[in-house]
């Protein structure tokens, strides 16, 4: 009787044994994960292991080992993985430190796995500690970092959600900015001692939040939620307005923030470069994203924006606050012509798929 293959066909192999390890994760028998922790172990721990169980549950496992075949490195980790969480939820006894988990596994199953389950185990939990802080303003987190050295930075930044890494990038430094994300590309695992740092970065992040506060993005939230509200917006700021009239103001100004010009259509941008002169963009667009400069001269004839270059280099330096206000202005024009219908303003980024 001839044995199936467990190679991929060539069609789809990586998804495939995805698939495959997926299916086996769920059918495995008690009796199979305990062979599979005492493969891992080695004969002699095993040996040693083997003693407190009854002859059934010797025999049961034996056999289980003995048929086990073509097991992987995930599908171990997950095992092992699973017995670690079952154990600390059934036990009296606090966690150990990673140092001594690195030592006790690696005895057991090996510098190269102890490695990736350990650095999967502590990852997570680091993660999980990042998720308390995920609703600050990125000013303030850049705040808590600011004296941190550069490659601790970059690391605090790698385990965060990548939304949330880039807002707080890019409140740090202009210099610096480069050199963090440059760091973070060369991330490839992280030593322990690396993360006993983190850790504690961590922690006294949280406990200087607890005594002095956080200033949680909440007109941010708020304008973001209105953005893709899909009822009629109008009646939710008069209702607002009974109240709070000034937070509908502050709302709406973060609703029609600057940058969103960036992801408005050739037709909308067009409008605006007619219904603005040339000279307030110009001030406008100092110090703005690349991305928002492409999109204002893209909209532009060749002509206008050669220009435009041409008036900015000749204006020279502008104070920030001139252009804060000039940027303003800009807005309450947009915020007009969209109310007269005469715009069709895109508020928020829509996701898009191939």
């Amino acid at each position: 009787m001839n044995e199936t293959s467990t190679q991929p066909d060539g069609r789809g192999g990586s998804t495939a044994k995805e698939m495959r390890l997926r299916v086996q994760k769920r059918s495995l028998s008690s009796s199979e994960q305990a062979a599979i922790l005492m493969l891992s172990m080695g004969d002699e721990i095993s040996a040693g292991v083997l003693r407190h169980f009854s002859r059934e549950e010797i025999v049961a496992i034996s056999q289980a080992m003995a048929r086990l075949s073509n097991v992987k490195q995930p599908m171990v980790s997950d095992v092992i993985g699973r017995f670690f969480e079952d154990y600390k939820e059934q036990s009296s006894i606090k966690g150990a430190s990673r140092g001594y988990l690195d030592g006790m596994l690696s005895k057991a199953l090996g510098s190269e796995i102890t490695r990736s389950l350990l650095d999967s185990i502590y990852g997570e939990e680091i993660r999980a500690k990042m998720a308390k802080m995920e609703w600050l303003d990125p000013k303030q987190f850049a705040a808590l970092i600011a004296k941190e050295h550069a490659q601790m930075q970059a690391v605090f930044l790698a385990f965060l959600p990548p939304g949330m890494a880039s807002d707080v990038l890019e409140c740090m430094p202009r210099e610096r900015q480069d050199e963090l994300l440059y760091r973070i590309a060369n991330l490839s695992e992280v030593n322990s001692d690396v993360i006993a740092e983190l850790e504690l970065l961590i922690e006294r992040s949280l406990a200087v939040l607890s005594t002095q506060g956080s200033q949680v993005r909440g007109i941010k939230q708020a304008a973001d939620i209105m953005n893709r509200f899909k009822g009629d917006r109008g009646q939710m700021f008069e209702l607002l307005r009974a109240h709070d009239d000034q937070l509908v103001e502050r709302i709406e100004d973060e609703m029609y923030d600057f940058f969103i010009l960036s992801r408005q259509n050739q037709d909308v941008l067009q409008a605006l470069l007619e219904a603005v002169p040339l000279e307030e963009w110009v001030v406008a667009l100092k110090g703005a994203e690349p991305e928002l400069v492409r999109a204002i001269a893209g909209a532009m004839p060749k002509r206008q924006a050669q220009q435009m270059e041409s008036i900015n280099r000749r204006q020279g330096p502008v104070p920030l606050s001139r252009v804060e206000q000039v940027r303003k202005d800009i807005m309450a024009v947009v915020r007009e012509m969209s109310a007269n219908g005469e715009l069709q303003v895109q508020l928020f980024r829509e996701q898009t798929v191939e």
